[in-house]
């Protein structure tokens, strides 16, 4: 059996907004939004003919709500590939996607970080050919 990574949790605090943020601002369909009862919902959200999707798993604790935005210790814990950078970071910059550098060419690509609603560090790279 091949083996792929089908999805991963990232903590949020409301469903909806993480929603709003993924599929308006940065252009990811919405795979999934099941009602599971309680409160809870199975969310799945990932960007176009993506294998991989991310659930966004509402936080339901203290423990929980303190580790949004903080998932990866304030380090760049995922990376979004594109094939068109600089369509992608304009589209993303219209949106009110927030920045913490100018593009840069690196050996692998053009990157830059940006992060998501909560604070989360996410790489935009389209790698080098």
């Amino acid at each position: 059996m091949q083996k792929h990574i089908a999805c991963f949790a990232l903590v949020v605090a409301d469903y909806d907004e993480a929603i709003d943020f993924y599929v308006r601002k940065l252009g990811f369909e919405l795979r999934e939004d099941t009602d599971m009862g309680d409160g809870k919902r199975w969310v799945l959200v990932a960007p176009r003919g993506a294998q991989t999707a991310i659930l966004l798993a509402r936080a339901v604790d203290d423990e929980q709500r303190a580790a949004i935005g903080r998932q990866t210790g304030g380090r760049v814990g995922f990376f979004l590939h594109t094939d068109d950078f600089a369509r992608d970071h304009a589209s993303m910059l219209a949106h009110g996607v927030r920045f913490h550098e100018e593009p840069r060419r690196e050996p692998y690509g053009t990157v830059a970080v940006f992060e998501d609603l909560y604070g989360n560090r996410w790489d935009l790279l389209e790698p080098a050919a």
